[in-house]
């Protein structure tokens, strides 16, 4: 069985034991969240949502915060002398899949 779920923008494909890198939730590590946007449900009964599913809910636990590489963002234009460079890290939330529940 898996769903399809909304969080922090995005729609994530998860199943029951898979690790997803997310982004950051206000959890500790640890602790259970529950996602309720819950857009599809497959496997032996499908279900779809308009636009989630009613009363579907995934619940995973958190199992670290993190934060991402660092990335190097660098602004130019040519021949007028601007140069920018600056450094990014994206936190993130890496939480395993407890139960679907449909």
């Amino acid at each position: 069985m898996y769903a399809i779920i909304e969080t922090g923008g995005k729609q994530v494909r998860v199943e029951e034991g898979q690790a997803i890198y997310i982004e950051k939730l206000n959890a500790e590590a640890g602790e259970t969240v529950t996602f309720g946007k819950v857009l599809f449900v497959g496997g032996d009964s499908v279900k779809v949502g308009s636009p989630v599913v009613e009363g579907a809910t995934v619940t995973a636990k958190v199992e670290k915060q993190g934060r991402q590489k660092k990335i190097t963002v660098f602004k130019y234009k040519a021949k007028k002398n601007y140069r920018k460079k600056q450094g990014h890290r994206q936190p993130y939330t890496k939480v395993v899949i407890e139960k679907i529940n449909a």
